[in-house]
């Protein structure tokens, strides 16, 4: 469990960096100012995704002795609340602009030579965000913890995203504070954090 979770914690970290206002004035310095608004998402998305890979080995090949295991009913209810968590992960990802949050739709401006950066989104506030601020967060978490079967690795792996998840959030209001401020400021005074009716973090 511990080697997962460190793992976990250094992905955050790394994580962290590339999204931090020094790697992205690295990249600008090396590759331009129309680079940067073109293809670091979609860069920053990739190196992420490849960075889990063996995270996502030791979850599967290490250490898979069973924390606890749920067999009877129970794993039914279980079940039920991971359902809930894919069904409102998949509605939470409905209402963004899906292409954008990848970086597909920006390198596509970038290699077309459209004009860059994009026009600034909108808040998105309607449908499952009127639940909380961050539903991504919370269904993935529905997602990753009602399991059946819960290994020491995956343990390690359910804590450290819960943390990453903590963190991120924080850094995603400051961001959102930063892009859309009084009416973000609005947003966050009525609707939950994380946790549904949890209004942590609601204050200006």
């Amino acid at each position: 469990m511990v080697a997962v979770l460190i793992a976990m914690l250094i992905y955050g970290l790394l994580h962290s960096l590339l999204a931090s206002q020094t790697a992205k004035g690295l990249f600008r310095r090396r590759f331009g100012e129309r680079a940067f608004h073109g293809l670091y998402r979609l860069y920053f998305n990739a190196l992420a995704g490849i960075l889990f890979i063996p995270i996502a080995g030791m979850i599967v090949f290490y250490d898979n002795r069973a924390v606890w295991r749920i067999d009877n009913d129970l794993q039914w209810f279980l079940m039920a609340l991971q359902l809930v968590g894919i069904i409102g992960f998949t509605l939470s990802l409905l209402q963004i602009n899906l292409s954008r949050f990848a970086g597909i739709e920006q390198a596509r401006a970038f290699f077309k030579g459209d004009d860059l950066p994009l026009p600034p989104e909108s808040l998105t506030t309607g449908g499952v965000y009127r639940l909380v601020r961050h539903p991504l967060y919370l269904f993935s978490l529905l997602i990753i913890w009602p399991v059946t079967t819960m290994t020491h690795a995956y343990l390690g792996f359910a804590i450290g995203a819960t943390l990453y998840f903590i963190v991120g959030s924080l850094y995603e209001e400051r961001r959102l504070l930063e892009a859309f401020g009084d009416d973000y400021r609005d947003y966050r005074a009525k609707v939950a954090w994380i946790i549904p009716f949890l209004h942590l973090g609601n204050k200006s």
